[in-house]
């Protein structure tokens, strides 16, 4: 994990995924759900694994933006529950998402991929997490998720 200016790295999530349930097209734009089925955090700061029970939530705009807002939740190998609330957009080259889209391995360069988190926690011990915000930059795999999170200074 390489820091982004004003961070610090806290862990990086891999979240495995389920096939997308499309629900059509809204007024809002075409609305997908993808369960998040489990995965690991490994870092600098925690481990754990994710649990199931999570999802990804969907639109792709008419623009082609893809505006992501996902919740789920992580156990520490302490036996913290973390609670992840996740806003973000991921948009690149048509040919580039289409690529994506067809489960092939993407150069994460090529295509933007970030969000915003924040956590809750009832755990002493990472009760810091309830106090701060984080970056993700993300890299979208066939049926999975790499997320570099980072702590805001």
């Amino acid at each position: 994990m390489t820091a982004m200016p004003g961070t610090r790295p806290i862990f990086q999530i891999h979240a495995e995924l389920a096939t997308a349930v499309e629900l059509g097209r809204t007024p809002y734009g075409e609305r997908r759900i993808i369960d998040i089925l489990g995965g690991t955090v490994e870092g600098p700061r925690l481990k754990g694994r994710i649990l199931r029970g999570g999802a990804d939530w969907q639109i792709v705009r008419d623009d082609g933006v893809i505006d992501v807002t996902a919740r789920y939740t992580f156990e520490t190998d302490k036996g913290a529950r973390i609670l992840v609330s996740s806003e973000g957009l991921r948009h690149g080259p048509p040919d580039v998402l289409e690529s994506l889209a067809r489960g092939d391995k993407v150069d994460p360069s090529l295509y933007y991929f970030r969000t915003v988190m924040r956590f809750e926690t009832s755990d002493p011990a990472v009760a810091w997490l309830n106090r701060i915000l984080a970056l993700a930059r993300g890299q979208r795999e066939a049926r999975a998720v790499r997320l570099d999170v980072y702590e805001v200074l």
